[in-house]
């Protein structure tokens, strides 16, 4: 070493410059890697976003609970499990029909049709649904939008809210629509609504009637006359109709049934729009 300490000063400046040199490559390989991590972070929170976005209806959307008709198939045995003898169809044909889900869904479904006149495709003059889902369903609609999934195409801008009417099994929410039946243009009233316990939807129309007032009634007498004959080992189900025919308030079986607010000439005070939209 010089006396004045020249080589020792230099291997010390050399030293520091080597650690520097050391730490600045260390600070650039974390930058390095702690822009890749939040650049991954970001990638996921995209991803997330992006199933949360496809996987919650948009606010003005309402789920609908069918679900595609060709997962549905008709039972192989058919052992009814629900009746509704209704004075207002005994001319009609009624028939009795189960679908069943993969997932364990079942629709029963009663209808009731005019005899063959020679035209195809003829559409029942009523029909009642029971729906029992499985894992096939998460929630069911308003009655607005499973009746226009069932008659309206799809598309509830073709049906229109018509009120509530209390019925056994608590008040139904109504619907009104129209329909084609070759070429006559019929009007119909909807109905719909929906159980927790046990999870089970009841819905239906009827296009029986001459006006709306008559429509009405034959759907509440519809709903009084339906009743449970197998409850399929399901508690809950029999719960639900024991307690529904407690509150049976009645219908009358001749051709002139009693008069009273659902029955009579004049249009009811329900809740919601009466208005019904033409359909072209």
């Amino acid at each position: 070493m010089n006396a004045d300490g020249t080589h020792s000063t230099f291997r010390a400046h050399g030293g520091m410059a080597a650690m520097l040199t050391g730490l600045a490559e260390e600070g650039r390989a974390l930058a390095v890697r702690l822009l890749a991590y939040l650049c991954g972070i970001a990638v996921l929170a995209l991803i997330a976003a992006d199933i949360a976005a496809k996987a919650v209806p948009a606010a003005d959307e309402e789920p609908v609970s069918s679900v595609p008709e060709h997962a549905w198939t008709p039972a192989s045995r058919v052992q009814p499990a629900f009746a509704a003898p209704i004075h207002d169809f005994s001319a009609f044909t009624e028939s009795y029909e189960i679908l069943r889900h993969p997932l364990g869904g079942r629709k029963d479904f009663l209808s009731w049709s005019a005899e063959d006149n020679g035209t195809p495709n003829t559409p029942p003059v009523a029909r009642i649904e029971l729906y029992r889902p499985g894992g096939e369903l998460a929630v069911f609609g308003s009655a607005t939008h499973e009746i226009a999934a069932r008659v309206a195409g799809g598309n509830p801008e073709r049906v229109q809210a018509a009120g509530v009417i209390e019925t056994k099994f608590g008040e139904m929410p109504l619907v009104r629509f129209f329909r084609r039946n070759g070429a006559a243009r019929e009007s119909c009233i909807g109905f719909a609504r929906s159980f927790e316990t046990p999870p089970l939807q009841i819905s239906g129309w009827s296009c029986q009637g001459d006006d709306a007032p008559a429509q009405r009634r034959t759907v509440a007498c519809a709903l009084d006359r339906l009743t449970m004959l197998s409850a399929g080992n399901d508690p809950n189900m029999a719960q639900l109709f024991a307690r529904a025919e407690l509150r049976r308030a009645g219908c009358a079986t001749g051709p002139t049934p009693r008069t009273d607010w659902v029955t009579s000439t004049g249009d009811p005070l329900l809740r919601g729009s009466f208005a019904a939209m033409k359909i072209k």
